[in-house]
Formats: structure tokens, sequence, C-alpha cells
């Protein structure tokens, strides 16, 4: 049986809704092939694992400094190595770890070898390369996109150039950084009222779950909406509003060979925009669906095919891996844009599969597969080779210039 780390939680605004998404992955995996390995990221970085932590009871407000505290601290060396070690807290390894299999190194440390990992981060230092960076020198297979995907897909600003450079949708906007604008605030509002019109929706570079941000209808708004979109990062995106704007998702699941859209869905409660509530709690999370979806989206075919299409051609210019869901804008004229793309989506965007023929369970079945065979094609790279660089200087002393 494979053993299947999922690391979730994080320091990110979305820690929370991280926790649900990888409680449903690891209820998801196929048992018969898999067990799954929580390994939960606390808010201060520390990294825990636990059996405990299959259950959303551990994670309450309540219970979560006892089950952290129980828990194993989890110990992962950056170097080629599928190994994780976990380090007993009570400093014996007593039968709470028999859930395991595990080689002895001491009698409060055990080794867990790893198949494969499955990142259920959303937002900072999980959902934009960090994460992907460390296990990229593991060299243990993981099922999201890599560190240049993840971290186009993460940035706001640079996603919208590589959108740019590919002919790909997108409205107007500009950027700026937050010494820029605590240097230059009316420069910044002169040259936004230039370039845009209100309605505007401004937004933190770097964040998800529309945490930090805010639609702007006049000038005092607008400077409002920036002093909070400062907080959450040092650089902030000024989009274009769109009146009586439809939203529609699509999913894409698939690697650097080969991509496929899901169906679409529309998110019926758009007003001014979906809060973090109308995402999460509205939208009946814990089952991916609701009354706050309509799933497949009631669209003209050609519209369809065109978004299916275009949340492909995203998927590929930001060199994504695995499954993301891009989301969409379209006008009341009928223009569409791409307004950004999410490269670990809440749920993996497993209601938008379902009604494809893809269960939840052959998705994530899918998804490590991919990821194994992605890593059997990384090893065709040349990644270092012999020579006598070093040799030749014979002991020849490097001085400064």
């Amino acid at each position: 049986m494979e053993t299947i780390a999922v690391i979730f939680g994080g320091r990110s605004v979305e820690h929370e809704v991280s926790v649900v998404t990888a409680l449903q992955v690891m209820e998801n995996l196929d048992p018969i092939r898999f067990k799954s390995l929580p390994i939960y990221i606390a808010k201060d970085g520390r990294w825990y694992s636990s059996d405990s932590m299959h259950d959303i009871e551990s994670f309450r407000q309540d219970k979560l400094a006892q089950t952290v505290a129980a828990a194993d601290i989890v110990h992962w060396d950056p170097i080629p190595d599928s190994r994780v070690r976990l380090e007993s807290q009570s400093g014996s390894s007593g039968e709470k770890h028999n859930w395991f299999k595990v080689k002895n190194n001491s009698s409060n440390i055990r080794e867990v070898e790893i198949t494969a990992v499955i990142p259920a981060l959303h937002g900072t230092f999980g959902e934009d390369g960090s994460l992907q960076g460390f296990l990229e020198l593991t060299g243990v297979p993981y099922t999201s996109a890599g560190v240049v995907g993840s971290a186009v897909g993460m940035d706001k600003i640079i996603m919208k150039s590589v959108f740019a450079g590919e002919g790909i949708p997108y409205v107007p906007y500009i950027w700026f950084s937050r010494e820029q604008w605590e240097l230059s605030r009316s420069e910044i509002l002169q040259r936004v009222e230039e370039k845009l019109h209100y309605p505007l929706f401004v937004k933190p570079a770097n964040l998800g779950s529309s945490v930090g941000i805010s639609r702007a209808d006049n000038e005092s708004e607008l400077e409002h909406a920036v002093e909070v979109a400062q907080h959450y990062d040092s650089r902030i995106l000024v989009e274009q509003g769109l009146l009586d704007p439809v939203e529609i998702n699509v999913s894409v699941l698939g690697d650097e060979i080969r991509a496929q859209a899901s169906v679409c869905e529309r998110p019926i409660t758009w007003e001014k925009f979906l809060t973090y509530e109308d995402k999460y709690i509205r939208g009946n999370f814990n089952k991916g669906s609701g009354q706050g979806r309509e799933i497949p989206a009631r669209l003209p075919e050609q519209t369809t095919r065109t978004l299916q299409q275009l949340a492909v051609q995203v998927f590929h210019a930001v060199r994504a891996k695995g499954v993301v869901r891009v989301d969409f804008l379209i006008s009341s004229g009928g223009e569409i844009f791409v307004n950004e793309v999410n490269t670990i989506p809440g749920s993996f965007a497993f209601y938008l599969w379902e009604p494809t023929g893809l269960p939840y369970r052959q998705m994530l079945t899918q998804l490590i597969d991919m990821a194994k065979a992605s890593v059997q094609r990384q090893q065709y790279n040349i990644t270092s080779f012999d020579t006598n660089l070093l040799e030749k200087f014979n002991g020849q002393k490097f001085s400064k210039r």
C-alpha cells in the first residue's frame, strides 16, 4: 500500500479552507491502494502529524491546541529522500503511533516512506511555489503545479503578463507597490482614474478566497480599498469592473502532455463580488455544490466550448499541472475575460468533474499517477556533469576586484 502525504494548513489567511480541502482528500483516497499521512502546518509554520488529524473535530478551536500537543513533530530534510521522520513529543513510541508501520531509529523517532504528496494548501507559503520548491528538492512526486506554475498562478500581476503574451483576454488593470502608494498617493489615484473607470476592484497581488478584495465606486472607496489591500501584500492590483457580469468557473485536469476541461459552473450568489462566505459557506463547501452553484451552467453550446478551450490554454500558458480552476467573467455584451487561475482550488473542484463521470476518488488516483509519471519524465533531464574546472585553479587565491 502506498503512503500519500497530504500537506495542509499553513501560514495563510486561507488556513481553515485548506483544512477542509485536506480532510475531503483524505476521506476520498482509494483505501485499497493508498493510506494517507496527514501533515498539518500550524499557523506558526511548525509541521505536525497524527492519526486524529483525519477528523475535523481535532481542528475545532477548543481542541486544536490539544491536538497539536499530542501530535508528532514532522522532520523532512530538503534532500533527495522520500522518508519523513516523525518525532513523538511524549518522548516514547507509544500505542498512539501504531497507525503506521515505520522504521524505528530511536525510542521516539520513526520514519515513514512517502510515495507522493498531495499539497492541499491555499494561498501564501503553499500555493505560491514555496512548498513546491521544497518538494522539488526531495524528489518526491507531488500533485500540484510546479514552482513556476504555482508562482505565476498566485501572483495576479505576473499572471496577467503571461495572459498578455499568450493573447488571453483579461480586464484592464494597473498595479503599484505599497511603497509607491505611500509616497505618491495622489499621482496613483490620478493614473487609475485616467486609465480605468468605476466600478473598480482592488486586490492584493498574492491572495485568494476574496480576502482583502474590495469594490470601489468612487475615489474615497478606492483609497479605503487600497488601505485594506496593502495589509495583505506589498503589491496592489486595481482592475476594471464590469457592469452586471456573469462569473463562470471551469476546472482543468492534466499535466505537461495533455489536459481536459470540466463542465462549467456559474456561482449564482454573485452580486458585487463573491465573498469568502459565498465561496465556502453559502455554496455548501463541505459537499462542493449546493444552492450557491449552477452546475452545469446554462450557457450556449458555443460559449461553453470557448470557455473550455480558453481554460486549457490558460492551463498550459501558466505551466500548470494537476487540477486547477480557471475563473472567467462574461460582460453584459458577451465578452469573455479570464479573471484568474487557481492552481490548488478549494475541494480540488471535484464537483465540476463528477458530472463528467469522474468520481472524486478516481480523480485523486489520476493526480497521483500523473505526479509520478512527471517525475519519471524529469529523470531524462541532465542536472549535473563531471568537470575538472576547480582543479585548474591549482591553489590560486581569489582577490577582490
